[in-house]
């Protein structure tokens, strides 16, 4: 058995072991450390007997206070909801068309949009709303369907070729290569003279056979100099933002194969402050137009009877 003994150079008692003359000190734990677990221990029996603890076959016990991390959520999300329900019930109220008539809604509807393009659109067009191929880059100033805030939120809601939606964003590029509307001869003066209008390529004798046919073909859509047309979504061919890309392999498979991108109809899966919101945020990106109301169209004028027509009224009273 260990003989225990006197440290001398501490007068702390030893465990009694000892290793080429390195011997252990029994040293107590100091009070306040021993007082600290006790305390530890105390708090920890607390807050089992107060709060959710112990799980049971079906479910765990509820504690005496009665808390629960689901009630003090919906508490916290009421509250909020109280606190927005000002906010909400103006931006529910103004025209989107209106709304950057006032800073401050506009500034509150910005900050709402940016939260929850995080959660429903940056799978498509990115955390920076950069897009990617195939999916639209919403900071630039380059726009399909219209870049105000009013076409914006309209595209929002009714989206882009939504199956089953009526009023969707519709638009059809023939697949002129697929379905035999052109050879690929020319399919591919058209890519040349596409690549030319966008000053990608000099002029050439296929450009120029190209241009008949994109005047035959395609210019109907895009217009006569392929500067694009909002009304049905065609897109500008004579600058330098591609949604498939601009190279000629790229372009020649889009001719050939058409292209039918399709956006969600947000309207029946968000509710009209959100989109509000959304279209503020999109709108402030950087390459948002300003609105301009449609003018009425022109009341033909009324008809008025000349002097020579109007006859006197003839009086029923006899005489």
């Amino acid at each position: 058995m260990a003989e225990q003994r006197i440290d001398d150079a501490t007068g702390t008692p030893t465990v009694g072991h000892e290793w080429d003359g390195i011997e252990e000190l029994d040293t107590p734990m100091p009070r306040w450390w021993l007082w600290t677990l006790y305390a530890t221990i105390i708090w920890g029996i607390a807050y089992t007997v107060l709060y959710p603890a112990w799980p049971l076959v079906n479910s765990a016990t509820q504690g005496l206070l009665g808390w629960s991390s689901r009630a003090q959520l919906e508490g916290e999300e009421e509250a909020e909801r109280v606190r927005k329900a000002p906010l909400q019930l103006a931006l529910s109220q103004i025209p989107i068309e209106r709304l950057q008539d006032d800073s401050r809604l506009m500034q509150a509807a910005v900050e709402g949009g940016r939260a929850a393009f995080k959660v429903h659109c940056v799978q498509c067009h990115g955390s920076g709303a950069a897009g990617s191929p195939g999916y639209p880059n919403l900071n630039d100033d380059d726009w399909l369907w219209g870049g105000d805030i009013k076409q914006i939120h309209t595209t929002l809601v009714h989206g882009i070729r939504q199956p089953g939606h009526d009023e969707t964003r519709m638009s059809q590029m023939p697949a002129f290569g697929r379905d035999g509307i052109l050879t690929p001869e020319q399919v591919e003066d058209v890519v040349s003279f596409v690549r030319v209008i966008s000053r990608q390529e000099k002029a050439s004798a296929a450009a120029q056979r190209g241009g008949k046919l994109f005047a035959d073909n395609c210019a109907v859509c895009h217009g006569p100099t392929g500067t694009g047309d909002r009304k049905v979504g065609a897109p500008n061919l004579t600058d330098a933002i591609w949604m498939y890309g601009g190279d000629r392999e790229t372009i020649a498979r889009t001719v050939t194969n058409s292209r039918y991108g399709v956006m969600p109809a947000w309207g029946a899966r968000l509710d009209p402050v959100t989109l509000k919101m959304l279209a503020a945020y999109v709108h402030s990106l950087g390459g948002g137009e300003d609105f301009l109301p449609t003018p009425p169209a022109p009341t033909a004028p009324q008809a008025t009877a000349s002097p020579a027509a109007v006859q006197p009224a003839k009086s029923n009273v006899q005489p």
